[in-house]
């Protein structure tokens, strides 16, 4: 247990040493505890991107298993009413370039806004929630944009391997895949959270995935 608490600590000192490090993120307004190698982020922080800076920082750190973000976005200036923010949304949406006309919807409230849709590619959803949640005034963006349905689950779960295996970042003897239907199952263990957020980003860029549950734990064993 002692042990435990010391490398509580340690993680705790990495963790705000690395908020402290990463541009878009004043760490000051950051609280960081530690118990048992999970990290909980209380505190304020002025938009969604650094909102989520800030729990990719923390995940950047060795030893940590879990993240909780409990962190509140305070709005800077005139507050903006939900309207407002659906009105940005809208001309977003509507001049991008990467995401498909008409194919994603959105609905605001309280400064939450839910993303529904569809569209042909991971990337082009990822665009969609880093366009919204770029937007003054957006506190937390829910993702339920949905991806077609492509290949069988067995040439789907093949095509993760190899691309795995091509990578040079990863361990992937370490990583196992399941596939049921157009959904993806990574477990394993990875020395880093890096590695396990490379291993997931692989399995997105496979056609046809449409969810992602990545179960690979991190750290030492």
């Amino acid at each position: 247990m002692k042990q435990d608490t010391a490398t509580d600590r340690k993680i705790q000192r990495e963790v705000e040493s690395e908020l402290q490090w990463t541009p878009d993120v004043q760490a000051a307004r950051i609280g960081v505890s530690v118990e048992n190698h999970a990290v909980t982020l209380t505190g304020t922080v002025s938009s969604f991107p650094e909102r989520m800076a800030a729990r990719r920082a923390a995940q950047r750190v060795k030893r940590v298993s879990a993240v909780a973000d409990e962190l509140t976005v305070h709005y800077a200036g005139a507050a903006l009413t939900d309207s407002d923010i659906a009105q940005s949304i809208s001309h977003v949406l509507e001049s991008s370039a990467v995401i498909p006309a008409g194919s994603v919807k959105a609905s605001v409230r309280n400064h939450t806004v839910t993303l529904t849709g569809s569209v042909p590619w991971n990337f082009q959803r990822d665009a969609a929630v880093r366009a919204v949640g770029a937007i003054a005034g957006v506190g937390y963006v829910e993702n339920h944009i949905t991806l077609p349905v492509r290949p069988s689950r067995e040439a789907l779960a093949e095509k993760i391997k190899d691309a795995l295996a091509r990578n040079a970042a990863l361990a992937a003897k370490e990583v196992h895949i399941d596939v049921d239907d157009d959904q993806v199952t990574l477990s394993g263990h990875l020395p880093t959270w890096l590695e396990k957020k490379q291993a997931g980003l692989v399995a997105w860029s496979s056609p046809g995935v449409r969810a992602v549950r990545n179960n690979i734990t991190v750290g030492s064993e």
